[in-house]
């Protein structure tokens, strides 16, 4: 990467998200791209969630593992969704028990899916500002929250969008990790107008490699985020040639972590899909590499 200088390996802070599994399946290739990562010792990995039990259940066991089984620091998502603040505050008691320090605390979709309005749970936690202080007020947890560096879909403007921030600052919020983007502008921006804010805690951009482009581009419709006409351009044609795609993939993710080394930004959140190939050559591209424990003499 002729131009672009290296930080070393202290330099550069990344963390990883993975989904629970649904299957037998489902679950061994989490675990294969969990061991494939792990050496490349993150800040944290969080696990995602969603709004039914049994998806709470598959998160709550997949960061316990985490915690037995591997020296990763786990961090569990958590919504306002479908639960009153008794049936959550048990959920986030449970993650104290089973070792978890740290909880990604968001809002949530509607049960009725993206597009659908938002109600909240009666008896629950109306939104994320309110969930951190009830997680913060459980046990000694981090807290990360969300940012959209294009507003949430549901939110008029980014100014309302920077103030729903600040409440979860002032509710005991320490990291905001934000939605994916494919314009750095967009993220240097919104870093620019949240510090303007007095919001000074970590805005860690999230970084998703194109493992399936008309996938990605159903996300980002769907999160409110845009599509460069030139992202299309180099997926284009590739839709049956699995082999170019990750090699053009890899090329698009590290072009923008590095445009963003050379801007100053040293932490990423990588959107892993479950899939490690692509996220493990971006971060070895960034310098990082194994640790390796040295056997006792």
């Amino acid at each position: 990467m002729a131009g672009h200088a290296l930080p070393s390996r202290g330099g550069i802070r990344v963390s990883f998200e993975f989904f629970p599994p649904k299957n037998d399946e489902m679950e061994a290739v989490l675990w294969d791209a969990v061991d494939r990562l792990a050496p490349l010792a993150p800040e944290f990995v969080s696990v995602t969630y969603g709004a039914g039990g049994t998806t709470r259940e598959r998160t709550h066991g997949t960061v316990a593992r985490m915690v037995r089984e591997t020296d990763l620091k786990p961090a569990a998502h958590l919504t306002c969704v479908g639960a009153t603040k008794a049936e959550v505050d048990a959920v986030i008691r449970g993650y104290h028990e089973a070792g978890v320090r740290h909880v990604v605390a968001l809002r949530g979709d509607p049960q009725g899916g993206v597009g659908q309005r938002y109600e909240p749970t009666p008896g629950g936690y109306a939104h994320s500002a309110d969930l951190v202080a009830g997680i913060r007020a459980v046990g000694d947890f981090e807290v990360s929250v969300s940012a959209y560096p294009e507003k949430h879909p549901e939110s008029p403007s980014l100014d309302f969008d920077i103030d729903i921030l600040k409440r979860k600052v002032d509710a005991g919020a320490s990291r905001a990790i934000t939605q994916f983007f494919f314009e750095n502008e967009h993220y240097l921006r919104y870093v620019d107008r949240v510090r303007e804010a007095g919001i000074d805690i970590p805005i860690v951009p999230g970084i998703v490699p194109v493992q399936n482009f008309k996938q990605v581009r159903s996300f980002a419709e769907r999160a409110g985020a845009s599509v460069p006409r030139r992202l299309a351009e180099r997926f284009e044609g590739l839709d049956d040639d699995v082999a170019t795609r990750k090699l053009v993939a890899a090329a698009v993710a590290a072009e923008q972590v590095f445009d963003l080394v050379d801007r100053g930004v040293s932490e990423f959140h990588f959107y892993t899909m479950n899939k490690a190939d692509l996220v493990y050559a971006i971060c070895h591209l960034l310098g990082l590499r194994p640790r390796v424990e040295k056997a006792a003499a």
